[in-house]
């Protein structure tokens, strides 16, 4: 386990809107207001064809294959995601969300291109007092948290 303290900075309260990707609306929204770092809550609608990674395609493959899902129908969403800098210092979200329709649930990592259906609200806090960042793992090629 790797692990720092940090603390709660501002907390912005978001309405997105119908058509509104994910993640690049949030993550544009925190370079904006200069936002490096981040928890965000969301709940809303996303339309019809979203992606979402659902899992490893084979378990022990490296690096890994992510296994893709299409989301066929607007769908209810619930969502949390953690915005931390990339090597570039750009802000990048990573964010799990459950989506559901018809009494199904479907829960996986959006990926980019996500769109918003009708309406999207977020809560973002800013975690500050830290310089925890995401770093490329070449093993897994995934952008690693490093407290």
């Amino acid at each position: 386990m790797k692990y720092c303290q940090a603390k709660i900075g501002r907390v912005f309260v978001v309405r997105l809107e119908d058509g509104d990707k994910l993640p690049a609306i949030l993550e544009e929204f925190a370079s904006q207001h200069r936002v490096k770092r981040a928890i965000c809550f969301l709940l809303g609608g996303i339309k019809d064809g979203g992606r979402l990674v659902v899992g490893p395609n084979q378990e022990n493959a490296r690096p890994v294959e992510p296994l893709y899902f299409e989301l066929l129908g607007v769908h209810e969403f619930l969502a949390l995601g953690m915005i931390f800098p990339g090597t570039d210092k750009k802000p990048h979200l990573h964010l799990h969300g459950t989506m559901g329709r018809e009494g199904r649930s479907y829960t996986g990592c959006l990926r980019p291109g996500v769109e918003v259906w009708q309406v999207g609200e977020v809560m973002l806090v800013e975690i500050v007092g830290t310089k925890a960042r995401r770093l490329r793992d070449d093993s897994t090629g995934f952008e690693l948290l490093h407290p």
